[in-house]
């Protein structure tokens, strides 16, 4: 807003009962009580908004139309880069559905249609169907804005003269946002042909990398997920003969500490999940005794220990792992017969193993 000597940036503008407020900042001069002021809108900002603004309307009505008249408003948002829309449904809008939605709104912008808005009493505006707002306040007279008969809505806001300006229409997100309420994000006119242009360049390369063409792309996917799924099982089946052939190492280089078995070892190229399953190979053929078991990646110490049962309650698992645990700066715990923690000093590792005789000469 200018005036004589002065500049006023608006940066929001609200409802005061009847009266328009606008909020700002003066970047210059000062304004006086009485002044005369010229408005102005940021062109490029005002048309991308009521691109935005007249597609909400038009996908209201393609959302009642595709998942049924139970749909309505629960909330909305509509600025110069996207629309956002928020709604009844009682589940999910499905691939299928958003398919739909889209393509009828844009059927109905090749259409062309007039955007026509128009003052009227509540009451007839009621008589032409007009959609409202549950729980709304509208006053006397109301402002109606028609896009042919496909879309009847009260609205004051800022919209497109005919349904071709725009352009293209095209929905980025769909998801739950409560009980009952899904919401649709989505955009339009340039904003929404580099989207298309840009998810169409991520094909061609994704197509390009897996040497296949676009419309068998899915197929590949699914190939190499397949195929990936199956090699994870190949190798979690390798492991397990690995740690297999790995026990039968260990149980020979256990040691007697005071007339009980131990068997304390670091080792390396073996995962946590590993770990456990070594660890519950060699229990169940060690007839007495006590495991402890170290893992170092990235590192970091994985740590199990396995007590068999002859020998609790006289040693605990848990408590064992809680003290060589803390010695790695660490933590860890868990039952008499079964515990497990890690620690990130890998340095101490090696006394920390051999710390774990004397613990069990202590107990």
């Amino acid at each position: 807003m200018n005036g004589e000597g002065f500049e006023f940036e608006v940066t929001d503008t609200i409802k005061i009962q009847q009266a328009i407020v606008h909020r700002g900042v003066v970047r210059s001069g000062t304004i006086q009580l009485h002044e005369v002021l010229t408005a102005e809108v940021t062109q490029s900002q005002r048309v991308d908004t009521q691109l935005n603004h007249s597609a909400t309307h038009l996908m209201h009505a393609a959302l009642r139309q595709i998942l049924g008249e139970h749909v309505q408003q629960k909330g909305s948002l509509v600025d110069s880069e996207r629309l956002r829309f928020d709604f009844s449904h009682p589940v999910a809008v499905t691939p299928e559905e958003l398919v739909a939605i889209e393509k009828m709104v844009n059927q109905k912008i090749r259409a062309n249609l007039a955007v026509v808005t128009t003052e009227t009493s509540i009451e007839q505006a009621k008589k032409l169907g007009a959609m409202m707002l549950f729980g709304e306040k509208y006053g006397e007279t109301v402002r109606v804005l028609a896009m042919d008969d496909f879309s009847v809505e009260l609205c004051g806001g800022t919209h497109v003269k005919r349904t071709g300006e725009i352009g293209t229409f095209k929905i980025i997100s769909e998801q739950g946002i409560a009980s009952g309420v899904r919401r649709i994000e989505a955009i339009t006119g340039d904003s929404a042909i580099e989207y298309t242009q840009k998810q169409g360049w991520l094909i061609n390369q994704l197509s390009s990398s897996l040497k296949t063409d676009r419309l068998s792309l899915s197929d590949k996917v699914e190939q190499l997920i397949s195929k990936s799924r199956q090699q994870d099982r190949e190798i979690e089946k390798l492991k397990v003969s690995l740690s297999s052939n790995q026990g039968g190492e260990l149980l020979a280089e256990k040691v007697m500490v005071n007339g009980i078995n131990l068997v304390a070892k670091k080792l390396t190229d073996i995962d946590a999940k590993s770990l456990r399953g070594l660890s519950d190979q060699l229990k169940s053929k060690l007839d007495s005794g006590v495991i402890v078991l170290a893992a170092v990646n990235d590192d970091k110490v994985s740590l199990i220990v396995a007590v068999t049962n002859d020998l609790i309650p006289r040693l605990d698992a848990g408590k064992l792992m809680r003290e060589l645990a803390t010695k790695l700066d660490g933590r860890g715990g868990g039952r008499p017969d079964m515990a497990q923690g890690g620690g990130t000093n890998v340095a101490v590792l090696d006394a920390c193993l051999e710390w774990v005789k004397s613990w069990l000469e202590k107990h």
